[in-house]
């Protein structure tokens, strides 16, 4: 076989807010992620009981070519549907969000047809190589998810809503740090956020010009530590455009998921001192702010200096 299945969950402005919700992920998705997360004494259907606050197949509200569209990547092994709370977000402020399931990198992808594929990468050896061919595979599926959405067949009946000149990336872990190959490969991305992905593909020169903002988790005791994040150190250097680093106190990797979300209301302790659902606040406040000065030339002063509102985070450079 020389190709592969993406699945893809698009959410989107819908004319009207009736109907029935959207299940979070499929019986095979949740089962696969509880076993991974070595979470006890849950159901492991447990998560495709749970229902999203999006309509299904809600008929999309706008005009044609006018909503603006961001690609969303999740973290290695995590399903799409982790990032559902940011996806769900962004809809509600006018945004077309693609989440992607990375075929074979996930731990269980569910198809229309029923069958189910699973981590064959989980597999290989996990070396510096082995992320780099990563990064750059993703890269290659936004830019054929953005076809498969902008081109002259699109997949999706709403296509005609997409403003094609006005498309952003943000992914989470590997879903970020493959943030900045996707954009030196694909110019149709205007803008993207690395929330808390070590980026294993460097940016080499002549960088990229292009808006771009890191979000990281709290490193060390004292926030922006120089020296730790060596990765984004060296690509801070080549982004000669637009450019922030931000740093959220007492949060984890998880923490900027609906992993955290998840966590939090079982009552397991992820080792975070900031609860889930603020995490997300602050991630969706930011990750909005970014989208809507950048993709819609709305000025968002809260990316400016510190903000009281959100007192966790800081300005890292």
């Amino acid at each position: 076989m020389n190709y592969r299945e993406l699945m893809v969950s698009l959410f989107y402005p819908a004319l009207w807010a009736y109907g029935p919700t959207a299940r979070y992920m499929t019986p095979a998705e949740s089962a696969a992620l509880i076993e991974d997360s070595g979470i006890p004494d849950v159901p492991p259907e447990l998560l495709s009981t749970t229902r999203t606050h999006s309509v299904r197949d809600a008929w999309p509200a706008g005009h044609a070519h006018s909503l603006p569209l961001v690609v969303l990547s999740p973290g290695y092994k995590k399903p799409r549907a982790t990032l559902s709370s940011l996806a769900e977000d962004l809809a509600s402020h006018g945004y077309v969000v693609a989440v992607v399931d990375h075929t074979y990198e996930t731990l269980a992808t569910s198809f229309p047809d029923g069958h189910v594929t699973g981590c064959a990468s989980c597999d290989l050896p996990h070396d510096p190589a082995f992320w780099q061919k990563l990064e750059q595979g993703r890269a290659a599926d936004v830019s054929f998810v953005l076809d498969a959405l902008t081109g002259p067949r699109p997949k999706w009946r709403g296509a005609y809503l997409i403003d094609s000149s006005r498309i952003g990336m943000a992914g989470h872990s590997v879903g970020g740090a493959s943030t900045l190959p996707a954009m030196v490969n694909e110019p149709r991305i205007r803008a993207g956020i690395d929330i808390d992905g070590d980026t294993d593909t460097p940016l080499l020169a002549p960088g990229l010009s292009r808006p771009f903002m890191f979000l990281s988790h709290q490193l060390t005791p004292t926030l922006c530590q120089p020296g730790v994040n060596t990765s984004w150190e060296r690509d801070w250097q080549q982004l000669t455009g637009w450019k922030r680093w931000l740093e959220v106190a007492g949060t984890v990797h998880a923490s900027f998921t609906d992993v955290g979300l998840v966590m939090d209301q079982l009552g397991i302790d992820i080792g975070a001192s900031t609860p889930g659902e603020r995490t997300q606040a602050i991630t969706r406040a930011y990750v909005h702010a970014f989208f809507d000065q950048h993709l819609l030339g709305k000025q968002r002063p809260l990316l400016d200096t510190p903000s009281p509102l959100y007192p966790e985070l800081a300005f890292c450079r």
